[in-house]
């Protein structure tokens, strides 16, 4: 709820009207959500000029993360293994569990993430290949989306076609992130960039410009294959 709220005042201010119907949540609800928020620093509001009973809520800075990431990785393995009783547990709850502890665990000791994480993604998207190729471009989206909802890895929408625009929904790399303003898929970049590449037969990239961790509900990915010129 508090990812969607500061999506959207990212992208303007809002009253408290419209914040209600993009939540799609009771007032007293989106009101708590509003309240904490302001109370936190995070945005501030004001009365909107042309009717003195309602606000207008705004973004006070920039986003930032409040919560440690190991701090916050202890509490969902406490709550995972509190909750879990045998035969009940979900096995991909706790393999994307598994992937932000160790990822967390290197961060903590100074490891330079993103180039291993994009490395080793471009090594799973060339070996994935085979099994979603289609010549048709349309075809081999549908296959990639497939695979990726097939797995609980997210749900793939084509947003754009000139150029290839991706967005991801329930990503598994980033959406239990802490919003930190910065992109943090450096995995699913590796791969869409090398299974892009294979496609094509050049070169591509996969370049994020919206993630989880930068406060969006979803990942965003432009998808940018070299051209004659460039490959020149």
């Amino acid at each position: 709820m508090r990812r969607s709220i500061l999506a959207a005042l990212r992208e303007r201010e809002h009253t408290f009207e419209e914040l209600v119907i993009l939540a799609g949540r009771a007032k007293s609800t989106v009101s708590v959500h509003l309240q904490d928020l302001a109370a936190a620093g995070v945005i501030g509001s004001r009365p909107d000029p042309e009717d003195s009973r309602r606000k207008i809520f705004f973004l006070t800075g920039d986003l930032v993360a409040s919560v440690l990431p190991e701090t916050r990785v202890a509490d969902d393995l406490a709550a995972y293994a509190g909750m879990y009783r045998p035969g009940s547990g979900d096995p991909f709850a706790f393999y994307r569990l598994t992937f932000r502890t160790i990822r967390v665990a290197l961060m903590q000791e100074g490891v330079l993430l993103d180039p291993l994480l994009t490395r080793a993604g471009e090594w799973l998207g060339e070996e994935l290949y085979p099994a979603v190729a289609d010549p048709d471009t349309g075809g081999f989206c549908a296959n990639i989306a497939r695979f990726w909802e097939e797995h609980r890895l997210g749900r793939i929408e084509i947003a754009e076609t000139e150029p290839l625009v991706l967005l991801i929904y329930d990503c598994f790399e980033c959406a239990d992130l802490p919003v930190t303003g910065k992109p943090a898929c450096a995995f699913d970049s590796g791969i869409l960039r090398a299974l892009f590449s294979c496609h094509h037969g050049r070169p591509a990239e996969a370049v994020e410009t919206r993630c989880y961790s930068m406060g969006f509900d979803h990942c965003r990915f432009e998808i940018a294959i070299e051209s004659d010129e460039e490959r020149v």
